[in-house]
C-alpha cells in the first residue's frame, strides 16, 4: 500500500484548499507543491485538508461506492465496451484482481483513511478554538468510518489502519465495522465536549453537513451490520428525520453518477428496471412514488439483453447533491433490528416499516405513498418485505452488495455471464496494487 502524499495548493473560496494524492509508480516534483509539514502548519492549512478529504470521497469516492456494487447487484446494467465495466458485469471467478472498479474503490478509501489520521494525529499541533478542534475530530473520525465501512461491506477483510510500511494488517469486515463504530463514538464523544463552531461550518461544512446526525445514522448503520441491533435501534431512532446531510457539488466538481450516465451523452451504465430486482419475486405498487423519483421508464436493452431505465434522481444534473443518508433509511434499521434481534418485535417492525410505505412528507422527495403492509406477520415475511423496500429506497446508495448477502438471496454460482443471478460476486478480490505492496494481503475470497 502506497501512502506518500503530497499537498497541491488551489485557491477555493478565498482559501487554499490542499488535495491529497497518493504516489504510486512515480513521485513527481513539485516545486510549488506544500510538504505535508506545512500543510498542517496552520489553522488554514489543516481545514484545507480536511476540505480536501471530503472533495476526495465526495467525488471519486462517491464513484466507486456507487457504481461498483450497483453494477454487481444488477442496480444498474453497462452501456459501454470499456473492459472494467464488462468484467463487473460478467463477474464470477473470472473477476481480475486488476478491474480498475476493485482497485479504485480500495485505493481511495485508504487516501481518504489517510488522510482523516492524518488530521487526527495534527490537530493538537495548531491553536484552534475548541469547537473548530472538535469539529476537525470527529469529521476526521466520521470519514475515516465511512471509509473503513464501504470497504467492509464490499471486502471480506480489511484494513483499519493504514501503514506508511505498506504493511497494514487486515481484520473481518465485522471487526471492521466494530472499528467505525468506535470511531464514530469517539467523534460524537468529542462534539459532545465542544459542539461544532461557526468558523468550521464556515470552512468545511459550509452548512452541507449536519455532522451529529450524520454520525448517528452511520452509527444505526454500522450497528445493524455489525449484529448490535439495540444499538442500531437507539442511534436510528437519534437521527433527525428533517435534518439532511449532502455532498455538494459545483461546475468544477461535478455529481460522480452524473459524470459516469449523462456527460457527454455517453453512458457507462443505466440502471435496470424494478430497480434491478427480479420482477418474478418483487412487486412494487403501480404508484410507489419512487420509482418515478429514481427512474423513467425506456424500452431500452444493453449488449447483454438487459432491461434498463433512464435514471432520475440525484443523479441527473451535473450539480445535484447526493445525501450521505436517506432518512427513511432509518425507519428500515429499527425495522430489520427488531427482527433481527434475540426477541423479534413483529409489531415494532411493521409500524418502521409502515412509516415507509405511507412516507408522504420525506425532506428529498422519495416518497412511496403506498398502502400500509399488509403481508403475513412473520419474521421471514417482513424482512423479505424490508429488504425489497431498501432497494427501492436506497437505490444506488452503495449498499446493494451488503444487502443482498445479508438478506440471504441467492448464491452466485460462480460462472461469469449469468445474467439472471441477483448478484454475481459476493465479495470482490484484493487488488494486485495492495497485494504487491502489502505481504499481509489475504487470500482472495473464492467468489
Amino acid at each position: 500500500m502506497k501512502n506518500k502524499y503530497k499537498i497541491y495548493s488551489t485557491l477555493v473560496l478565498s482559501m487554499i484548499v490542499g488535495l491529497m494524492a497518493t504516489s504510486c509508480e512515480t513521485d513527481f516534483n513539485n516545486p510549488n507543491a506544500a510538504t505535508a509539514d506545512q500543510a498542517f502548519s496552520s489553522r488554514d492549512g489543516i481545514l484545507a485538508v480536511t476540505v480536501g478529504m471530503q472533495q476526495l470521497y465526495s467525488t471519486s469516492g462517491m464513484r466507486w461506492i456507487v457504481e461498483t456494487p450497483a453494477i454487481t447487484t444488477r442496480e444498474g446494467a453497462i452501456t459501454t465496451t470499456f473492459q472494467n465495466m464488462i468484467e463487473l458485469e460478467e463477474g464470477g471467478t473470472g473477476l481480475p484482481n486488476f478491474n480498475s472498479n476493485v482497485q479504485g474503490l480500495w485505493a481511495t478509501m485508504l487516501r481518504v483513511m489517510k488522510i482523516a489520521e492524518d488530521i487526527e494525529a495534527n490537530v493538537d499541533n495548531v491553536t484552534l478554538a475548541p469547537g473548530t478542534r472538535s469539529g476537525l475530530l470527529a469529521y476526521s473520525k466520521l470519514f475515516k468510518a465511512m471509509a473503513i465501512g464501504s470497504l467492509a461491506q464490499n471486502y471480506e477483510q480489511v484494513v483499519i489502519q493504514t501503514s506508511n510500511d505498506n504493511d497494514a494488517a487486515f481484520v473481518s469486515r465485522n471487526d471492521g465495522f466494530l472499528a467505525a463504530i468506535a470511531l464514530l463514538n469517539e467523534g460524537k464523544a468529542a462534539l459532545a465536549a465542544n459542539p461544532v463552531s461557526q468558523e468550521f461550518t464556515n470552512a468545511v461544512t459550509l452548512g452541507n453537513i449536519d455532522v451529529l446526525n450524520s454520525i448517528n445514522a452511520y452509527l444505526a448503520r454500522y450497528n445493524l451490520f455489525a449484529g448490535n441491533f439495540e444499538a442500531a435501534i437507539t442511534n436510528a431512532n437519534s437521527v433527525s428525520t428533517t435534518s439532511t446531510s449532502v455532498f455538494a457539488y459545483d461546475n468544477i466538481n461535478l455529481n460522480p453518477i452524473y459524470n459516469r450516465v449523462f456527460l457527454n451523452g455517453i453512458a457507462n451504465f443505466r440502471p435496470r428496471d424494478n430497480f434491478g430486482l427480479p420482477s418474478s419475486d418483487f412487486v412494487f405498487d403501480p404508484t410507489d412514488g419512487r420509482r418515478a423519483f429514481y427512474i423513467s421508464p425506456s424500452p431500452d436493452t444493453n449488449q447483454n439483453g438487459l432491461p434498463i431505465e433512464n435514471l432520475l434522481g440525484f443523479f441527473d444534473m451535473s450539480t445535484e447533491s447526493i445525501p450521505l443518508y436517506i432518512p427513511d433509511e432509518m425507519q428500515l434499521i429499527i425495522a430489520e433490528a427488531n427482527l433481527r434481534k434475540a426477541s423479534p418485535d413483529i409489531s415494532a417492525a411493521t409500524t418502521a416499516l409502515n412509516n415507509v410505505l405511507t412516507d408522504t412528507d420525506d425532506v428529498f422527495g422519495i416518497n412511496a405513498d403506498v398502502p400500509a403492509y399488509s403481508g403475513p406477520a412473520t419474521a421471514e415475511a417482513l424482512l423479505l418485505e424490508i429488504y425489497k423496500n431498501r432497494r427501492a429506497e436506497l437505490f444506488l446508495s452503495g449498499l446493494s452488495l451488503e444487502d443482498s448477502r445479508r438478506f440471504n438471496r441467492p448464491q452466485p454460482s460462480g460462472n461469469g455471464s449469468v445474467f439472471t443471478e441477483e448478484r454475481n460476486r459476493n465479495f470482490y478480490p484484493y487488488p494486485d496494487l495492495e497485494r504487491n505492496s502489502n505481504p499481509n494481503t489475504p487470500a482472495d475470497p473464492s467468489l
